[in-house]
Order: C-alpha cells, then structure tokens, then sequence
C-alpha cells in the first residue's frame, strides 16, 4: 500500500476509520458538554470511585486516573472484570459503569454487583442491557449517541467521566485546560492527515518504520495509559501483536528480558513517548533504558508530546497514535475496523450463560 495514495484509502478502510480518527477532537469537545448537561444527584459523602468497564470503554478511565489523581480528593480504581472488590460497598462508594454497547457481560455483572452492595451508581452507555438495567435498579443513567467501535468513542469514554467527576466536586473545574488540549490536538492535525504526504507526515513515517516489526511502547505518569492506547490501537487496527509498559516499573523486571529470544529482539522496535511533565527521575529513566535497549540490538525511538498542559501532552499523543496505528494498518493492507476474532470470542461466550 503506498500511504501517498491517499484516494486509494477507502479500498481498504471500507468502514471510514479515519473520519473517527479526523472527529476526535470535536468529539471530546461534545462530550464535555453533554456531561454537562445530563442529569447529575448533588451526592455527598462519596469516599471512593470504582469504573468499571473493558478495552475502549475502559482507557478513557484509564486516562481519567492519570490526568486526576495528583488533584482527585477520592481514590479512583478503574476495574476490569465481573465483581467488585471486597470493599465496594455501601454509598460512600460511588460505581460508574462505562459500556459502549450497554451490553459487555462483565460490565453488566460489577454494575448489578454494585447494585447488591448498596453502592451509588452511574451506568454510561449508548444503550443495550446497561441502559435498560439502569433505570431499573434506580441507578443514573447518561447515554451518548456514538456510531462505531468502542475504541472511537475514547472521546466519549473520557470526557463524560471528566464532567462527572468535576460536578461532584471531586477535582477541578479543568475547562480552561481541556479547551487548551482540544486546540493543541486541532494544531497539530494539519500534518497527520491523510492527503499529507508520507516525507511531511511523520504519523505516516512512523507506521512505515514499525512494518514486521514486534512493537513495545513505553511511557510514565500521565503518558501510562497512553502507551497502552498506542498498544490497543496497534492490535485492534493494524491487526499487529503489542505491548505496553510503564516506567519505572519495566526497569525493575522487563529490562532485564531484553537479552533472549536475540532473533526477535532484534526485530524489535521499542518507543518511548515523553512528556514534559515526566518526574524527572523518570526522564533519565527513560533515556537510560532506551540506551540499555539500544546495545542488546534493539531498535527505539521517541515521541515527545506537543502542547503546554499534561492534559495537551495526553491528548495530542494520543491522537498522534491514532493516526499511527491506522496507516499501519493501511500497510499490512488490513481492513482497521473490523475486530473478527473478538467478535468471536463474544459469541463463543455468549453461548455459555453466566
């Protein structure tokens, strides 16, 4: 596939990924304000959040965590399988429920779980089984209206979290920032679109570079989550095998793996994302790490986010792996937004009751 030959995209991409990728930064911005606007209980008392919720319902949590926890007044845990912990429970912990379709299964049980504990509860869906248990059980219900796959949405998944948690007065009012993120995210699109040639796009020259290659990425703080993301999108879109990591922690055990098997370390490329507001313990982490990686054979690279808040910093490299993932997938000639073998392991699970 030549990634010059813009026009020829939509053989491949025959669901229109790229217009999802194009719209996120308007679609962050709606979901701010429909957050805003949906109907919210003046809760007192809350002492802990639980999210529940899987893959692309689940990392705008993920981001959520990152960008609040140096502010949030609550410890926030975001959970991904079918029961609460032991110590969810009672009102003063508040449970969301964060379901694309309405009807992920292990959603569905942490979110009646929750219910059987006495837990105050906020279901988030664009309908299915969620939206329907919801009212049901008297829990709070927002619903959005979102065509496509859960990992589209991450707009959705992260900015309706974000209002929520700002109304319950559980951190900031961050507007001024997220307004901040949005331009920066809108500023440095010109060059990763599609009719951009690959020599002026480095979205496109960073997916040539990962072809065949076994693809790690690394990043700390608020870029975590983010390089899990980059892995998510990698795997969902391009149909490619990945990780992730954090530092430091891969310092104190995947490091030291990067020895054996040496035929596929050395088809290995590792990237790093940096922020500029990395620990700066964890800058000079990053860039010994890298140096270790470097002398096993292993290829690295770096990408440094753009903008002048973490919140800019989040989002912008974020969409920059957008863009990535989906002209990798344009690469391997595979189509990025069917996920065949998921939807298989959803029905083989369905056919089994719980």
């Amino acid at each position: 596939m030549d990634l010059n030959d813009f026009k020829a995209f939509k053989v491949i991409d025959q669901e229109d990924m790229l217009s999802h990728i194009d719209g996120l930064p308007d679609q962050l911005e709606r979901a701010w304000k429909l957050g805003n606007t949906w109907p919210l209980p003046g809760w007192k008392g809350i002492e802990r959040v639980v999210i529940t919720g899987m893959g692309g319902s689940a990392i705008g949590a993920d981001l959520l965590v990152a960008y609040t926890e140096a502010a949030c007044s609550v410890p926030v845990l975001v959970h991904r399988d079918y029961t609460l912990p032991g110590w969810a429970k009672g009102p003063e912990t508040l449970v969301i429920a964060s379901s694309h379709s309405g009807n992920t299964e292990e959603t569905l049980s942490a979110f009646a779980d929750a219910t059987q504990k006495g837990c105050r509860r906020l279901a988030i869906a664009t309908g299915g089984e969620l939206a329907k248990a919801a009212p049901a059980a008297s829990a709070e219900l927002w619903t959005f209206d979102h065509k496509g796959q859960p990992r589209t949405a991450v707009g959705f998944s992260f900015g309706l979290l974000l209002a929520a948690f700002t109304r319950l007065s559980l951190i900031p009012d961050p507007s001024q920032e997220l307004a901040g993120a949005i331009i920066a995210m809108k500023a440095q699109q010109p060059q990763l679109k599609a009719e951009v040639p690959v020599t002026k796009n480095p979205a496109k020259r960073q997916a040539g570079q990962l072809m065949d290659r076994w693809v790690a990425v690394l990043g700390s703080g608020i870029l975590s989550p983010v390089a899990r993301r980059w892995k998510g999108q990698i795997s969902e879109l391009a149909k490619a095998w990945a990780q992730f990591e954090f530092l430091p922690e891969s310092d104190h055990n995947t490091l030291a793996g990067s020895q054996n098997p040496s035929e596929l370390l050395a088809r290995t490329t590792v990237l790093f994302l940096r922020s500029a507001s990395d620990h700066p313990r964890n800058k000079l982490r990053l860039e010994f790490t890298r140096q270790t990686l470097m002398l096993e054979g292993m290829g690295t690279d770096t990408y440094d986010a753009k903008g002048d808040t973490p919140l800019a910093n989040l989002w912008t490299t974020l969409h920059f792996g957008d863009y990535m993932a989906y002209y990798l997938a344009l690469l391997y000639e595979v189509d990025p937004t069917p996920v065949a073998a998921l939807q298989k392991l959803k029905k083989d699970l369905g056919a089994v009751p719980l």
